[in-house]
């Protein structure tokens, strides 16, 4: 048998000084020469396992790109595929092909054959591929139908008072932490349930976009919403007003919040779940896309020790995910940082969270005066929502605080003009203001099926101001098996940095238009979100198609 070191070398993934390099620090760490090797950035781990394949005289295979038999992956239970990290991929003649990232299970080999009654050929992928082929093939949709026709045949079991449903094999609880489950798996941040008149429907928003998922009978209807109102600690006698509520789920070793909302119609209570993944709150501002330029101009802002900054854009645009990464960066344990929020959506270590109540009197004004008595360095407003708020921040950012907040605005230069329309004094506007960030969303481009696309200068929109040379190929989506045939996977922030400076403060102080605001910042050099999506459409993040539908 072949060295794992003499098959890297002959494949030309690896040389001999970093093997030699490798080897020594191996006996160092004590681990198994493959793991040194991934740990020094030498080779991927999708090289090494190919190479442990070929170590042992097995095939290797990549998954993404394979064509998988769903017949096979009918023929093992998901539950089985996740506990071995297995999943069939053939079939035929009495043999059931299986990757497998640890060929050498002889459980999952024995337990595959014992279900199946064929010979078990196994085949070597990476890891991770196996773990994601697994979640788009082993899917829940199939058990959730079988719980679907369960609950059917007992309609005592949809009716029944589910406050003592603790059971977790009770079918609509069941039938919940799958909706639950499939969403985190599809990587969606919210799920909707949907009262219609024979039925109701479930739908994901992924990467910004909603997706119908499946449709269940009116007979459970009743029974899912009960269930998921005790989840989230809600009434569920009160069918008639809108409520809301929280509740958490352990997903795969990770703890997953999701803020619940329940409205009524005509066809009953429809209820939202926005999925919170605490890893959103801990992102750095690096992972955010923001480019060098932009990155500069903002750092001035937030390393200030006093001044407002605004990031605006429309809901669902990643504000608070923008405002999360600028509080991570300055926040140290001799900086004094509260936040005020509506509601809390993240909870962050070492920062005090206070959650507005108005049915207890503490809107944002009155939770921001008591804020400003416990000595903060920096405060985060979740929104500027009326001009009693915006006026007691904007004092704070003037006597010595930082202020992050959101706005509702469709481009930087409208929020100096919507400060004043809530009958902010332009002077104290044009003083406070340090920063103004308009962002959007804009879904990024899947790796593994983008392909190249020439487009003309007259198919360019007026904001993009292209000379008289050639336009470079750019990428459009294709779709493949790896983003459900999207062509997307993910979202990459598109953003507007606005700094104010003295002639914005001295048209601001004018009651100038917002155009001519805009204008003035242009000329000062501001990138507007259009330029900014169209420099990433030159990187081959994201598709004209792309940035053409988030800004317009």
């Amino acid at each position: 048998m072949k060295q794992l070191g003499t098959i890297l070398l002959e494949g030309g993934a690896l040389s001999e000084e970093q093997l030699v390099e490798a080897i020594d620090a191996q006996q160092e760490r004590g681990q198994s020469l493959g793991r040194t090797l991934v740990e020094m950035g030498y080779i991927s781990e999708g090289q090494l396992v190919r190479a442990l394949a070929a170590q042992v005289g097995m095939d290797f295979i990549e998954l993404a790109d394979y064509p998988v038999d769903r017949a096979a992956v009918a023929l093992v239970p998901g539950a089985v595929c996740r506990r071995h990290m297995v999943l069939p991929v053939e079939v035929g003649d009495g043999l059931i092909k299986v990757a497998m990232s640890n060929p050498g299970n002889v459980v999952a080999v024995d337990d595959i054959s014992t279900i199946t009654r064929m010979r078990v050929i196994p085949v070597v992928a990476a890891h991770d591929d196996v773990a994601n082929a697994i979640d788009r093939y082993c899917r829940s949709d199939a058990e959730m139908e079988d719980l679907q026709e369960h609950i059917e045949t007992d309609v005592d079991v949809a009716d029944e008072d589910l406050s003592s449903a603790a059971d977790d094999d009770a079918p609509i609880v069941r039938f919940v932490n799958l909706l639950i489950t499939q969403a985190v798996q599809d990587r969606a941040s919210d799920i909707h349930i949907e009262p219609a008149e024979h039925d109701f429907r479930v739908r994901y928003r992924i990467d910004g976009v909603l997706h119908e998922m499946q449709r269940g009978p009116k007979a459970i209807q009743g029974g899912v919403i009960s269930r998921l109102k005790i989840m989230s600690d809600i009434d569920i006698a009160e069918r008639r007003k809108p409520q809301d509520g929280r509740l958490s789920v352990n997903h795969q070793g990770r703890k997953i919040d999701l803020r619940v909302a329940t409205l009524p119609t005509v066809w009953g209570e429809k209820v939202v779940m926005r999925i919170l993944d605490n890893s959103t709150a801990r992102l750095a501002l690096e992972d955010l896309g923001i480019r060098e330029r932009n990155q500069a101009i903002y750092s001035e802002a937030y390393t200030k020790p006093y001044g407002m900054i605004l990031v605006t854009g429309p809901t669902g645009s990643g504000k608070s995910t923008t405002l999360y990464a600028t509080l991570n960066q300055i926040s140290r344990p001799e900086v004094n940082v509260i936040t005020v929020e509506d509601p809390v959506e993240y909870r962050i270590p070492g920062i005090n969270q206070v959650q507005v109540n108005p049915k207890a009197g503490l809107t944002f004004a009155a939770a921001l005066r008591s804020i400003l008595r416990a000595d903060p360095d920096v405060v985060l407003v979740g929104e500027v929502r009326d001009g009693e708020t915006a006026q007691i921040a904007i004092e704070a950012a003037l006597t010595g605080h930082l202020v992050l907040s959101t706005l509702h605005t469709n481009d930087a230069p409208s929020a100096m003009t919507r400060l004043i329309e809530m009958d902010i004094e332009p002077f104290l506007v044009g003083s406070a203001i340090d920063c103004v960030v308009a962002q959007r969303l804009a879904r990024r481009l899947c790796d593994h099926c983008c392909v190249e696309q020439t487009v003309n200068a007259s198919d360019l929109p007026p904001a993009i101001k292209w000379g008289s040379g050639a336009v470079p190929t750019i990428m459009r989506p294709e779709g493949c098996q790896r983003c459900s045939n999207t062509g997307y996977r993910g979202r990459v922030a598109l953003h507007e940095i606005m700094p104010i400076n003295e002639e914005i403060e001295r048209l601001t102080v004018a009651r100038a238009s917002s155009a001519e605001i805009g204008h003035a910042a242009v000329d000062a050099g501001m990138e507007t979100l259009i330029q900014d999506g169209w420099a990433k459409v030159l990187e081959g993040t994201t598709s004209l198609e792309e940035l053409l539908r988030v800004v317009k």
